[in-house]
């Protein structure tokens, strides 16, 4: 039985009215990638054999996401039965075992569907495998009724169950392991002669049991269970998710110096003490060398920062940044898809945008790349070693060689050689006593229009 395939069915049809937005409910971020990717990745954890997603019409951003996983169409929401069977033409010759989860459950993990996967294929071989959980508030949740043998022997909806059976807190997730050369045949039974109208998958435990065949329960943990159904219920996803990447981070050898206020991405890399400042956000694509300090309300998304760098604080690290071995990036600095090498500083109120910025150079304050003409993006060549004086605007496409210094205050729009000075400035120019002149002139025109308005 351990050599059984393992096929997956997820179920993410729903539209998710109560997300009020255009947006299908998967496809809602958490720790910067959609839900959806966050239990396929979990799924690929158990190697499964077959897997298909089932989605509703017009989920082209679903598709895209779940490739290159199988996806089918259900067409009209009647339940959860009916999504199941949206997926048999895609399951057909399939006779291993099953999971269904759902894709607005995305913290579930792939070791409690394994230990579903190992009670399902151990004595006495259940027909179906139920995640039950225990909420504080079991409420309008499905009840798990147990039976003698430790078994399920039935599912009842809140709203249909005893005063007795209300009291049970085993409730039931949804999610379910079946064997595969049942499942179809159990659905093709189950009925709609309901309120809703609906076939819903929890039918075929009852139906399993009416055959004699047995039905065992496995428990999962709140905080996987939990499902995404608006965006309050996002934020509490969001929450745990975050909390589990800053323990990693931590555990890791990285110092967070204020936990709760760092927002970290599914994939941030952090290498051995690193020091992260409070307030800071990492996006997508991020990874961080040894011994690297962020301080605090950064900024950083697709960035590598090497060994020893110094990071903000307020600085912005877009797409693109790659920062060297001790290089300095200073207080409100903006860096976009330009090198800054071993040792360069770059430490205020500057933008470097489509560049290189040599090791060992020094930007100051206040300059800019002129990076974009309103049509093209042009490049920047900083050399090693340049010295580039404070509010110095680099018109691009432009080079300034290695060594060279541009004197503050200047616009460089052609290439500056290796060792040279280049400075734009205007000639300085003296009027002597015309600040005295300017002020007692004007505040003469002052006294003169308010006596006017007086008379």
């Amino acid at each position: 039985m351990s050599q059984r395939k393992t096929g997956i069915i997820v179920l993410a049809a729903g539209l998710g009215t109560r997300m009020k937005s255009a947006l299908p409910k998967v496809m809602h971020p958490i720790a910067g990638r959609p839900m959806i990717a966050h239990l396929l990745a979990n799924l690929a954890e158990l190697a499964p054999d077959r897997l298909v997603v089932v989605i509703g019409e017009e989920m082209d951003s679903v598709q895209r996401a779940v490739t290159p996983h199988a996806t089918v169409v259900q067409k009209e929401r009647l339940g959860t039965g009916h999504a199941v069977m949206a997926a048999r033409d895609a399951m057909a010759g399939f006779d291993g075992d099953v999971l269904v989860v759902y894709g607005d459950t995305p913290l579930l993990s792939a070791a409690t569907l394994a230990r579903m996967l190992e009670v399902r294929r151990s004595a006495p071989f259940p027909a179906v495998v139920v995640l039950g959980f225990r909420p504080d508030d079991p409420g309008a949740y499905g009840r798990l009724i147990e039976g003698d043998d430790g078994g399920l022997d039935a599912i009842v909806e809140a709203k249909d169950a005893t005063t007795e059976q209300q009291a049970v807190g085993l409730c039931n997730s949804g999610v379910m392991a079946i064997d595969g050369s049942r499942l179809f045949s159990l659905l093709d039974r189950v009925g709609n002669d309901n309120a809703k109208g609906e076939y819903y998958l929890t039918d075929i435990v009852a139906l399993a049991r009416a055959d004699g065949l047995p039905c065992r329960i496995v428990e999962g943990g709140d905080a996987e269970l939990i499902g995404v159904n608006s965006r309050a219920e996002l934020a509490v996803a969001e929450r745990i998710v975050q909390e589990q990447l800053r323990d990693r981070a931590m555990t890791g050898g990285a110092t967070l110096i204020d936990p709760a206020s760092v927002f970290l991405c599914h994939d941030t890399q952090l290498g051995r003490d690193v020091v992260i400042g409070p307030s800071v956000v990492f996006g997508p694509g991020v990874t961080i060398a040894d011994r690297v300090e962020i301080r605090a309300f950064c900024h950083l998304e697709g960035v590598s920062v090497a060994t020893g760098a110094l990071v903000g604080p307020f600085a912005r690290l877009r797409p693109g940044a790659a920062i060297g071995e001790g290089a300095h990036i200073g207080n409100f600095v903006e860096i976009k898809n330009a090198s800054v090498e071993n040792g360069a500083k770059v430490n205020h109120l500057t933008y470097i945008g489509d560049a290189r910025v040599g090791a060992w150079a020094n930007i100051g304050a206040g300059t800019i790349t002129c990076n974009y003409d309103g049509y093209f993006k042009s490049h920047t060549d900083i050399g090693v070693g340049a010295f580039i004086g404070s509010n110095t605007s680099l018109v691009a496409p432009v080079k300034v060689g290695d060594g060279a210094i541009i004197g503050a205050g200047s616009v460089v729009a052609r290439d500056v050689p290796d060792n040279a000075l280049a400075l734009t400035r205007g000639p300085h120019a003296e009027k002597n006593g015309w600040a005295r002149d300017f002020r007692e002139r004007r505040a003469a025109e002052k006294t003169a229009s308010s006596t006017s308005r007086k008379s």
